[in-house]
Parts: C-alpha cells; sequence; structure tokens
C-alpha cells in the first residue's frame, strides 16, 4: 500500500500547475454554464434573467473532481503517449463530460455546428438538458463515453471488460462514492483476479469520494481512514491517497499520484511479457483514492446553509431565481469567479494555454476509438456448419443435446480467432452445467488467482470467464463488445433477471446509438438463456421463470431479437447468425437435456430464415384448409404439441391439423412493428382468419396475446404457457401443472373443434384418465410413465404429405 501522493511536496513546476489549474477552471465554467445560461455565454454584459434557463437540470455536485480528474490525465497522455479513455461512473457529471470533450475539440469534431467560439459556446450551454438538445448524463452523444451512467454501478466492470485483450489500452474508471455502494460495483472490484498483465490491458480505478449522495453521507467517506484502506488492500489493491480541498496542494498531490500509477502499471506490464510466468503471484493493481469537496469550486454557501462540501450541492445549488434575485447575483459571481475573460479569446475559443495541455488527434480521450468500438471492429471468422449438424433420416429419430451441440460449434469459433483475441464466453460459473464445456478443449476459464494441483481449465490466457456475479458477467461483456469485440453470455434462465436494469440501459444505449452518425456499429450482445423453465423441475419453484423475454419485449424492436430454436440445428443456424450481426441484443432459449431432433440442418436454415413456417411433416390437413391450428415456440412447447398431434391422429384421423412451428418470436408481430414480423396476409394465411390456434409457449402466455392482438384471428388464439405454477417434480409434471402437456393441448382441441361429438368424447375422457393416471405414477415411482419416457414421434402415422418444412415466404 502506498501513501506518498499525500504528501504536499512540488511534483509539477509553477508554469504547469498554472497550465492544469486554467485548463479546470474552464472546465468548470463550462459545466456551470451548460446547467444555467440559455445565452450570454461568456458573461460580457450583466446576467439577467433571460439570460439563464427557465428550468434548472443537471448535477454539479460531482462535476468539478470529474474535470479535475480529466485534466491531470490529459498531462498524463501527453507526457507518456499514452493510450488512455475514461469511463466516468458518475455518469450525471454529464456536463463535465462535454465541457471537457468541447475544451479538447473532440466535440466539435463530432458536431462541427457546436463551433469553439462564443456561438458555439452558446450552442453547446443551450442544449444541454434542453428540449431538442442532449441528455444530463453522460450519454452515447458524448463522444469518449462507453458508460451513460444513468444507473449507477456499472462502470468498473465496463473498464476491465474494455481492457481485456487491448494490452496496450489504459482504462481510467472515476467509481463514484454512491456508486461504489451499489451491489454492480462492490462485485466489479474483484475483476482484477481476471486481468493478464501479459495480454491485457490496464484498469486504473480512481475512488472519487465527495462525500455525499442526494442527502446522505457515502458509506466509504464516512469509515476510518485506517478502514478504507484495509478494505481495497483487501480486494488486492494498493491505494493511492489524494486528499484536500486547496487546488493548488491538491494539484501536486494528484500529478505525483497519477505518475506513482503509471509507473506501478508499467512496472508490472513490463515483468509480466518479459518473463512470463503463469503462476506467478497475482500483480497487486494500483488505484487512486481522491478525496474532495462536493461542489467543489461552487457557492460555499446559499442562504445561510452549507453548499460547498454538502448534499446541497448535488444537482443545482441555486435554484428559483426568477423568485430570489440573490441567487441570480450570486449565480454572476459564481460564474466570474473562474474568470472567463482569462480562459477564452476575443472570439471565445479556449486561449492557447489551455489547448497546449491538451492531447491531440485520437490520443484525446473523446477521441479515442476504443470509446468509439464499432471503428475498431472485426468480424468473426466462423466455421462451417455442417461440421457439426446433427444428422436425422427423418423427423422425431435421434435425440442430441443442443447446447452441447452448440458448444462444440462455439469452440471452433473460438480457435478460429485465436490469433486475433476478440471472442470471449462469460457466465456466472455455468459454462459446463450449460453443457458448453466443449470450449475447454481450446481454452480454460480466465483465473489470476492461485491454483491449486488439482484445479481444471483454470488459467491466466483463458477466454471463458466466470463469476458468481450476473453483473460482472454482463459489465464484462458490454465493456468488451463497446471497444470492438464480439462474446456470448450464457445464464440459467430464472436468474438473467438480476441484470434486467442493466440490459434495459444497454439496450437504451443502442437504441440512441443509432441516432448519431458518427457511433459505428458494435457486435451484439448475445444471451443464451438455458437451464429453462420445463429443464428446471429440480431445483424447484425457485428457479422456474421464463420472464425475461418480456423484460425484452418492452424496449424498441429495432433492438431485440428473441430465439427459440426446437431442435440442435435450428440452434446452430440461430449461434451462427447472431455472432454475425451487429447493434442488437439477441436472447436464444435452449434446453441442454437430449431432446428429440425434428429438422436437418438444410430444414434449420430455411425455417431461422424464416422465423416461423407449416410443419407439413406433422400436419393432417393433407392441402385443405385446417379445423385447428397447433402452433408451438420452444423446445419443450414443441415437443408436447407434436404429442398431442399424434395423439389426435391415432384417436381422430379425420381432424385436419396444422402445425406450425415458431422459432423468431418477433415474426408474431405485424411487419409494421418489427422488421422481422409478418405482413397480415401472410400471417393470415399461415394461422387462418377463423379456425381455432391452440398455442404451446415456452413462456407467460399474455406474452403471444401481446404480440398478436392486431392479428384478424387473434380471437380464436388460446395460449398455453407458464402459469407461475411449479415446484419440484418430474419434468412432464411441470407441463402438466401449467396446462402445457399432450394431454391438456388435446382436451383444448376437442373443446374447441369437437365439444359433442360421441367420438370425442371418449377421447377426452381418456386425455382426463391419462392426468390422473400421470398424477398418481409420479407420486409412486418418482419418475414420469414409460409412455412419457419412451414416446417417439410416429414419422408414417396418420397424414404425413410430404413438403419443406416452412411455407412461409418472410
Amino acid at each position: 500500500m502506498s501513501d506518498d501522493a499525500a504528501s504536499t511536496a512540488k511534483h509539477l513546476s509553477r508554469q504547469e500547475v498554472e497550465q492544469i489549474d486554467v485548463y479546470w477552471r474552464a472546465a468548470n465554467y463550462l459545466t456551470v454554464g451548460q446547467i444555467y445560461l440559455l445565452d450570454n455565454p461568456l458573461l460580457r454584459k450583466p446576467l439577467k434573467l433571460e439570460h439563464v434557463k427557465p428550468r434548472l437540470l443537471g448535477h454539479w455536485g460531482t462535476s468539478p473532481g470529474l474535470s479535475f480528474i480529466y485534466a491531470h490525465l490529459n498531462r498524463i497522455i501527453r507526457k507518456q503517449d499514452a493510450n488512455m479513455i475514461y469511463i466516468c461512473g458518475p455518469g450525471h457529471g454529464g456536463p463535465a463530460m462535454v465541457a471537457n470533450a468541447y475544451l479538447e475539440g473532440s466535440y466539435t469534431a463530432r458536431y462541427p455546428d457546436v463551433t469553439r467560439n462564443e456561438k458555439g459556446m452558446g450552442k453547446l450551454f443551450r442544449q444541454f438538458s434542453f428540449p431538442g438538445g442532449i441528455p444530463s448524463h453522460a450519454a452515447p452523444d458524448v463522444p469518449g463515453s462507453i458508460n451513460e451512467g444513468g444507473e449507477l454501478g456499472y462502470s468498473l466492470s465496463h473498464a476491465f471488460g474494455a481492457a481485456f485483450d487491448n494490452p496496450d489500452l489504459v482504462v481510467a474508471c472515476v467509481v463514484g462514492d454512491g456508486e461504489a455502494e451499489t451491489g454492480a460495483l462492490a462485485t466489479a472490484w474483484h475483476s482484477n483476479k481476471f486481468l493478464n498483465p501479459q495480454r491485457d490491458g490496464a484498469v486504473l480505478p480512481i475512488l472519487h469520494l465527495n462525500g455525499y449522495k442526494i442527502a446522505n453521507p457515502t458509506l466509504l467517506a464516512r469509515i476510518p481512514h485506517e478502514e478504507l484502506c484495509s478494505l481495497f488492500v483487501g480486494y488486492g489493491y494498493d491505494p493511492i491517497f489524494v486528499e484536500g480541498d486547496d487546488p493548488a496542494s491538491m494539484h501536486q498531490m494528484m500529478a505525483a499520484a497519477l505518475d506513482e500509477a503509471m509507473t506501478r502499471i508499467q512496472s508490472i506490464q513490463t515483468a509480466s511479457r518479459e518473463d512470463y510466468d503463469a503462476h506467478a503471484n497475482r500483480p497487486r493493481w494500483p488505484m487512486i483514492i481522491l478525496r474532495s469537496p462536493k461542489g467543489w469550486t461552487g457557492p460555499k454557501e446559499v442562504d445561510g446553509l452549507k453548499t460547498e462540501g454538502f448534499w446541497r450541492s448535488h444537482q443545482v445549488p441555486l435554484s428559483g431565481l426568477a423568485d430570489n434575485p440573490k441567487h441570480l447575483k450570486l449565480l454572476e459571481e459564481w460564474l466570474l469567479s473562474y474568470g472567463p475573460e482569462e480562459l477564452f479569446d476575443a472570439k471565445g475559443a479556449p486561449i492557447a494555454e489551455i489547448v497546449e495541455t491538451t492531447p491531440q488527434g485520437s490520443r484525446r480521450m473523446g477521441s479515442n476509438p476504443h470509446a468509439n468500438g464499432g471503428m475498431l471492429r472485426k468480424s468473426l471468422e466462423m466455421p462451417d456448419l455442417e461440421a457439426y449438424a446433427v444428422s436425422l433420416s427423418e423427423p422425431g429419430a435421434v435425440k442430441a443435446e443442443g447446447t452441447k451441440v452448440m458448444g462444440a460449434f462455439l469452440r471452433d469459433v473460438m480457435q478460429a480467432n485465436v490469433t486475433s483475441r476478440n471472442f470471449r464466453i462469460v457466465g456466472p460459473d455455468e459454462t459446463a452445467s450449460n453443457r458448453l464445456q466443449n470450449v475447454f478443449e481450446v481454452t480454460d476459464r480466465t483465473w489470476m488467482a492461485s491454483v491449486l494441483p488439482e484445479d481444471t481449465n483454470l488459467g491466466p490466457n483463458g477466454r471463458v470467464m466466470e463469476i458468481l456475479s450476473e453483473h460482472t458477467c454482463q459489465g464484462w461483456l458490454e465493456g468488451y463488445l463497446l471497444t470492438g469485440r464480439h462474446g456470448f453470455f450464457s445464464c440459467y434462465e430464472a436468474f438473467i433477471h438480476i441484470v434486467d436494469s442493466m440490459f434495459n440501459q444497454h439496450a437504451k444505449w443502442l437504441d440512441a446509438a443509432r441516432d448519431i452518425p458518427w457511433r459505428q456499429p458494435i457486435s451484439s450482445l448475445n444471451y443464451l438463456i438455458t437451464s429453462h423453465v420445463w429443464h428446471q423441475e429440480h431445483n424447484g419453484f425457485s428457479h422456474q421463470d421464463p420472464g425475461f423475454i418480456d423484460v425484452a419485449l418492452n424496449k424498441k424492436a429495432d433492438v431485440v431479437r428473441v430465439y427459440l430454436p426446437p431442435d440442435a440445428n435450428t440452434l446452430l443456424c440461430i449461434t451462427d447468425h447472431v455472432l454475425r450481426t451487429w447493434d442488437r441484443i439477441n436472447i436464444v432459449v435452449a434446453g441442454k437435456p437430449p431432446l428429440w431432433q425434428w429438422l436437418s440442418l438444410e430444414e434449420a436454415r430455411v425455417h431461422c430464415k424464416a422465423g416461423l413456417g407449416i410443419w407439413h411433416w406433422a400436419s393432417t390437413e393433407g392441402g385443405l384448409e385446417p379445423d385447428v391450428v397447433l402452433a408451438c415456440a420452444g423446445d419443450v412447447p414443441t415437443l408436447e404439441t407434436l404429442a398431442a398431434v399424434g395423439i389426435l391422429r391415432e384417436f381422430m384421423p379425420e381432424l385436419r391439423v396444422r402445425v406450425v412451428n415458431v422459432v423468431d418470436l418477433m415474426a408474431l408481430q405485424p411487419k409494421e412493428r418489427h422488421p422481422h414480423g409478418l405482413a397480415d396476409t401472410e400471417f393470415d394465411a399461415m394461422f387462418t382468419k377463423d379456425r381455432p390456434v391452440i398455442f404451446s409457449y415456452h413462456g407467460y402466455p399474455w406474452t403471444i396475446h401481446r404480440l398478436t392482438y392486431r392479428r384478424t384471428n387473434h380471437h380464436n388464439f388460446h395460449v398455453r404457457g407458464y402459469n407461475e405454477e411449479g415446484t419440484t417434480t418430474t419434468p412432464f409434471d411441470m407441463t402438466v401443472l401449467n396446462g402445457l402437456d399432450r394431454f391438456s393441448l388435446v382436451l383444448s382441441v376437442i373443446e374447441q373443434v369437437a365439444p359433442t361429438d360421441p367420438q370425442a368424447a371418449q377421447l377426452k375422457q381418456l386425455m382426463q384418465a391419462k392426468l390422473l393416471a400421470h398424477h398418481d405414477y409420479i407420486r409412486q415411482h418418482g419418475q414420469d410413465m414409460p409412455e412419457i419416457l419412451n414416446w417417439q414421434w410416429k414419422a408414417n402415422a396418420g397424414q404425413a404429405p410430404p413438403a419443406s418444412p416452412s411455407t412461409s415466404p418472410h
């Protein structure tokens, strides 16, 4: 642990201190101006009420600290020609990030109309948190940002994700002390156990303690110094402290701290890269703990109440200007205290002394290509699918483990891209559990902590990243994607909900970024959701929840895709597809137990391209209009639907049944609502305009109604799915509890098409008897009935005219 930077000894010359301080004052002035000013940007005339925005929005409290750090990082970049990006954890410090991007010239480079003169400054001020302008947070609009920060907690995992496989990159990550109280951030400190100094870049965490949140003190700012130091030593860091409120001495201490931190980083990397021992002790990376006043350099008191160094400076220290002329005067004095006439020339441009302190070109943190990762993105090398396809002579002839087949494909994707090192798999300790273990034939799990002789598949060069924190997994992958690489996140279905908010924030980022011309497309965020609700009978009710799909469907149609492959070959096709996409969030739901296979690889390709289609080989309509449509989406719903069709073929052979399988859930939406959606005429041709549709769905039934409510035949849709009925039971009983089983589906068909038919009445009695027999059997034997366990599709039963597996023109 190093505490040397707390010394007030001179580290910079007087001129260097003045240069940094001038830059910092200018950044603070631009920050306050964005929050308050509508006109008169350089205060070249007395401030009047009409110069001030009618609605004051933004956050001042964290902003001066953010700019203080930015100014000092600029010095490091210029001094060492460092390749560095800045991740702003306190994202509500957006005006500071905009101010710094403007000062260094990156903002004008992206937005030429926001010129570096008085007119451009006026636009800069007016647009902030103003209708038709820009958001108040460090949104995608801000050059250099990869962390919006509207929801706190993700900055550090984003930072490490950005550093993985970027050996020359230094990621400076500012963690706010309010943010440090979140669970996502607290776990992310452990990311240093996964950073390989030989192959990865470096993360320099800067914990910024300004003492307060919105209206309360922060925990880490109030614990004793020794306890705070011990906490981060325990996390495996070497903390360097910078504490105070006097700008001159703080500049000296911050410069010394950064020089020491960068020296330590370079020493660690050099030692590792020159003489690397895979089992060497894990390095203790430096971090900086910066303690400065909240609202630093702002009003010390307002209306006799403490403001600087207190929570009252969190947002807008001076409000109610229309009703309180004293506040308007205080605002003017505050702005003038920075000496704008000394910071900007006659035209309103930053003075030469400021320009000289900023890096140039792509070394500017607002212009670094790693913060616009699409500029660096290269497509993956992809193996041919034929090598992994499950061979079958006819539908339902063989069983296969879908995700294991997928694992073999991902193994070779990993191997094909071993040189470029731009593909990783993340997950919470479930890669092998989810049957992706074949990837360990070509890579280990990333691991920089101690290794015991009995450990397997652990190593510093591993490309599978596992930590039992879904938040950290998601944050790592987002940071990796945002800086131009590719990846996959596998997770149990019930617990992917842990990252609901992170999913929301990333979806919003993608949605906003697509409207920003200079933001280049990034690789899609790909989820494999497995160990799903219908295969969690052994873990019980707590592990049974398919609702992540519903969270996803709340997002913009252009951003989200949901795939429900019914077998291994369709899963292969979908996996190959999503790894080639960009600016999307792809959700792939697939079970891992051995299941019957339905389509050849070529048939699967046709089916996946269509998104949904009629399975003629399973239907009994014989080219005529069906009496009933049995639709299905998901592997278990498909199995139960086909089992129900087998029963109907045997006992009601005259019934015309059409089987429709849906692999791309978004195809159910109208074409006007989603790019993958079917036109109404196509939808009606498939689902009919007036026949009952019994729809077996993987998740909550209302989701299908939500997607199809505008369709002609929606009133005839009868959806079976998960109804929040579950327990520890048998696999088939899970379907019975929720009315998704084959017997209940047959009963539903009878109810819709033949409620009074005598022959149907006999079948109804038989199905009810089967359900009773099932109830008794599993309670006596502890497993499903033999006819369930040994069921197999009978290819020659009933009518099965040869045809393409999908007739959809989509």
